[in-house]
């Protein structure tokens, strides 16, 4: 079930990528719609273990010039919504931990 935790802008100019480290083809850039590569879905794709091994995440917005690592600012905020209650996949649970040094929590 989908649950947007912030609504989309529908003139959405910032654009989110995710480097996946895959068992046989290596890292690569996943493929997203223009509708799902924002912030809300990469994180809620993550927690959801959509990604293999997410190793990357970036943000860039070509109206205004610019693009950033934003790897750390998404693994904090996973961290922020598994201490909320969340439940998170095994690799986004590494993910928050590689890029936080925190262990976030296993709900069962």
């Amino acid at each position: 079930m989908r649950v947007d935790l912030v609504p989309i802008p529908i003139d959405q100019t910032t654009v989110y990528q995710v480097l996946d480290e895959l068992r046989t083809q290596g890292r690569v850039w996943c493929e997203m719609a223009e509708a799902e590569a924002n912030e809300p879905t990469i994180i809620e794709y993550i927690a959801e273990g959509q990604f293999n091994h997410p190793a990357r995440v970036i943000a860039f917005n070509t109206e205004e010039g610019w693009s950033r690592d934003v790897t750390k600012d998404i693994a904090l905020k996973l961290l922020d919504l598994s201490m909320e209650g969340w439940v998170l996949g095994a690799a986004a649970r590494d993910f928050v931990e590689r890029e936080t040094g925190q262990t976030a929590r296993v709900i069962v």
